[in-house]
């Protein structure tokens, strides 16, 4: 164990300041349960309409919306323009924002015009990189949606258009900005939990929609739908409604349950812990509910490994999906260490810390005779092997986000539009964005090759 992360120098430093105290009261009482709200301040700024941010929204679906309407939130952003290849949503997209908005189903029109500043990536997976790249080539400042690629090799290319151009680029996994996730990260490094050993991340869902059987509009057809497009690069076939409005259904399209959900949590992890990510991943699962023509699992397990480096032990991860879960549904995500445990969200985090017994119980003393149990007694009473300061630092604590908190979503927002004006850095950059996809991938092509597979997370190369 490290001496930073070790339970003695996380007691020390809890003890120097009371301004420490707000950050580990557990550590002075045994036992404890406190829960403490957690703040981030925000700043209200009047912008002209010569300084205001003007964006667009490439892909108005779910995800879409729901990013633009994060987005425009944060104060001096306007939206200007929406495009996606159903006409039904240019539609919603004025009917959401207004009827002088342009709207269009080609992409390259919103990247041509002179007006827009920044644009939405919201598109179905196998878009992403195509119209990241020509958007920074374009010198728009680009928001894309998790996860940044379809594919291992496409996120150099990424990395090179936002060097080269020298536009902001934020990958959009919505909960790296949280105040949970900025909690987590300062309790890790403080050595809440010690080493970690291990990362148990689940994710049960019990519906229709949860496991993407997405409704199909009844004037779904050749004419409002650009099918022919929407394909791109993927293999064509005849104009199928449901591969349009349930695109992550298909390996052709999306990246099935590790694309849409195992990158936020490998977000989340690679974040608070400051690591490139797992190194070796081993896959299984498989179609056990719903068969409706999809090709990718409804259950996946993947077994990761991480290494050692300089900012965390080597250590496990399991990522667990269930899109049949007959409990009802349910999520979790606990990094669990040598002395702790840490149940992370976007707007909470509880730390949960146990007294590790060095000394032998009853269990197995009664193969011993009464004396001979006496003897072992006072010998490891000797070795002093469980001091009273062992005990200081037990108990739950839990940060909550205050009810007023605009959330993680508006927060990642709230830095990309930062970003752009002061010309900073994003919390998730392409770099960022190519590790935490990568490793999400990494599940897919086990799952498809049948084997463990290896992923060089510094270099982002598949070995």
């Amino acid at each position: 164990m490290s001496k930073k992360n070790s339970r003695r120098s996380f007691i020390k430093r809890a003890s120097l300041t009371s301004a420490a105290l707000s950050t580990s009261p557990f550590l002075l009482a045994a036992s404890s349960n406190n829960r403490l709200i957690l703040s981030r301040s925000y700043t209200h700024q009047e912008f002209s309409a010569n300084d205001q941010i003007n964006i667009a929204l490439i892909g108005t679906g779910i995800q879409g919306i729901f990013d633009t309407q994060a987005a425009l939130k944060v104060d001096g952003v306007k939206l200007v323009a929406a495009c996606d290849l159903y006409t039904g949503r240019l539609e919603r997209a004025k009917e959401l924002w207004g009827q002088d908005i342009f709207v269009t189903r080609d992409y390259r029109e919103v990247l041509n015009r002179k007006d827009i500043d920044a644009v939405i990536i919201a598109t179905p997976d196998h878009w992403h990189q195509t119209i990241a790249v020509a958007a920074l080539n374009a010198g728009k400042h680009v928001y894309c949606e998790k996860p940044m690629v379809q594919n291992f090799n496409e996120g150099q290319e990424i990395i090179k258009a936002q060097i080269n151009s020298g536009k902001i680029c934020q990958v959009g996994s919505q909960g790296m900005s949280s105040l949970g996730n900025e909690k987590a990260k300062q309790l890790y490094e403080d050595g809440a939990i010690g080493d970690i050993v291990m990362l148990d991340m689940y994710n049960d869902r019990y519906s229709a929609e949860g496991a993407w059987q997405y409704p199909i509009p009844p004037d779904a057809n050749t004419n409002t739908v650009d099918f022919d497009t929407f394909l791109g690069n993927a293999p064509k076939v005849p104009f199928e409604p449901k591969r349009f409005f349930r695109w992550r259904n298909y390996q052709d399209y999306g990246t099935g349950v590790a694309g849409d959900l195992f990158v936020h949590a490998f977000s989340t992890l690679n974040y608070v812990i400051s690591s490139h990510g797992p190194n070796r991943a081993l896959a299984t699962g498989g179609l056990r509910y719903w068969k409706d023509g999809r090709d990718v699992p409804d259950v996946s397990i993947t077994l990761y490994d991480y290494p050692k480096t300089e900012t965390h032990a080597p250590f496990n991860a399991a990522f667990r999906i269930n899109f049949i879960a007959g409990s009802g549904g349910g999520g979790g995500f606990k990094l669990i260490g040598t002395e702790g445990e840490m149940e992370i969200g976007q707007n909470s985090v509880t730390v949960n810390r146990s007294k590790l017994s060095m000394t032998p119980s009853g269990y197995s003393l009664i193969s011993f005779t009464e004396e001979m149990q006496q003897k072992i007694k006072n010998e490891y009473a000797a070795k002093n092997l469980e001091p009273r300061s062992s005990s200081l630092s037990t108990g739950t604590t839990t940060w909550e986000a205050p009810s007023d908190y605009k959330g993680g979503h508006y927060d990642h927002f709230n830095n990309f539009f930062t970003s752009i004006r002061s010309n900073g850095k994003v919390i998730q950059d392409p770099k960022f964005g190519l590790r935490a996809a990568g490793a999400a991938l990494l599940a897919n092509e086990s799952y498809s090759r049948k084997q463990p597979v290896n992923w060089n997370p510094t270099e982002m190369k598949l070995m």
